[in-house]
């Protein structure tokens, strides 16, 4: 995606935002959240409603608050430490990001 530098996990601080030539991303991480609540009292609302793409761990923390998933990402630590990525497209811009992402990515094993 064009970052260079380091990723962070957001655990800690909830959100982390990433800044690229027509593209903000924020990733968050809601596993600290005691109640859904805290959503709509962190003021991330605005975010959600602005463009660009949010990377959520832990939705389920947020209950009600998030709004639909584009697209769903799961990963899955395999015995062997591989990992697994299944993605569930859930609208048609999610379907339109999944089909970017196995066309960018030949050599991956598809399930149909």
């Amino acid at each position: 995606m064009g970052i260079t530098g380091r990723i962070k996990s957001p655990t800690y601080a909830v959100v982390e935002p990433y800044e690229l030539p027509g593209l903000n991303i924020w990733h968050f991480d809601f596993y600290r959240f005691a109640d859904p609540s805290e959503f709509a009292d962190a003021g991330f609302r605005d975010i959600f409603a602005s463009p660009g793409l949010k990377l959520v761990e832990w939705p389920q923390q947020a209950g009600g608050y998030l709004p639909r998933a584009d697209l769903v990402l799961e990963l899955t630590v395999q015995l062997d430490e591989r990992r697994q990525v299944m993605l569930t497209p859930q609208s048609a811009v999610g379907l339109a990001l999944c089909s970017r992402a196995l066309a960018a990515s030949p050599n991956l094993d598809r399930a149909t």
